[in-house]
């Protein structure tokens, strides 16, 4: 039996596992590895790093930080949560675990556009390929950058960047851009082309990526990805909670879900995805959690 239980192993879960233990709670965290924050090649908005740090080097100081508390840590998925007589019961790493209470905290998967595997990963380290223009627009000033999406997304994205520089290019991988004739119009007006032709590949360069279409390629100097996410909240669907129409989950200012007793943190909760906002959420869930728990005397010591 655990007070706690922490799902996800990114910057919310890591924090929230750290908060929790740091009030005398016993935690059980299962970390899959697979937090997209591991897939950041350096991010320079993340507070107080002046040099930079990559998701990986990140994720690596959040977790020896955790290694100097009794923390139980399963390098595993969930695959399953049920309500217990207790608490909870999950299923990780082989385990059968009872909890009083949760934190999700399982984030989210980014849309990707067509690329191999290889030239994902290798677009994507060398900074030609980006997918949070609030984290990395700044890198992309006055550089000729495309976004691929559709729809609200491809127009949000497009105009936000177009802050950054005066190149900005939307384009679907359909053709279909979705954009009504008004987005269509401000979008000319602040000299943003729009291309609604399909494109058919992407073929990466020393320092710039072409985008292919069928009759002709264009090169930028950076592809920014508007085509979603599907966040990871099928263990608390599971259980009944409350979600957005994109599947978020949608908590109280403290993080609570509809669910008693399952709190919620990071980019699986609606909201801005940045670690500095999984952070601090995940700080207000595990301090809502201790404080849900605990009677006025079960934490004398």
């Amino acid at each position: 039996m655990y007070d706690a239980a922490v799902v996800g192993g990114g910057p919310a879960g890591l924090a929230a596992a750290l908060y929790l233990a740091r009030f005398h709670l016993s935690v059980f965290l299962a970390d899959a590895g697979n937090s997209r924050a591991a897939l950041i090649p350096k991010t320079h908005n993340q507070p107080f790093w002046p040099e930079g740090i990559s998701g990986i080097d990140l994720l690596d100081r959040m977790r020896s930080h955790l290694i100097k508390y009794p923390i139980d840590i399963v390098r595993s998925e969930v695959a399953e949560i049920r309500r217990g007589q207790a608490g909870f019961e999950l299923a990780a790493g082989g385990r059968q675990v009872i909890c009083r209470a949760i934190v999700l905290a399982t984030g989210a998967v980014d849309r990707r556009p067509r690329m191999s595997e290889s030239d994902h990963s290798a677009a994507l380290h060398s900074g030609l390929l980006r997918y949070c223009a609030i984290c990395d627009g700044y890198e992309a000033t006055d550089r000729a950058i495309a976004v691929v999406g559709m729809g609200d997304r491809l127009y949000g994205e497009a105009k936000f960047l177009r802050s950054y520089t005066s190149t900005v290019t939307a384009l679907s991988e359909t053709g279909l851009v979705g954009l009504s004739s008004e987005q269509h119009s401000e979008l000319a007006a602040i000299g943003v082309e729009v291309i609604d032709k399909p494109v058919i590949g992407y073929r990466r360069l020393d320092r710039s990526l072409e985008v292919l279409f069928l009759d002709r390629g264009r090169t930028f100097e950076s592809l920014y990805a508007a085509l979603g996410s599907v966040v990871q909240s099928r263990l608390a669907a599971a259980l009944g909670a409350k979600m957005s129409e994109e599947g978020c989950l949608l908590v109280d200012e403290h993080q609570r879900t509809s669910v008693r007793g399952l709190y919620a943190a990071g980019d699986v909760v609606i909201g801005v995805d940045q670690i500095s906002h999984a952070i601090g959420q995940a700080g207000v869930a595990a301090t809502a959690l201790r404080n849900d728990l605990c009677g006025a005397t079960s934490l004398l010591r």
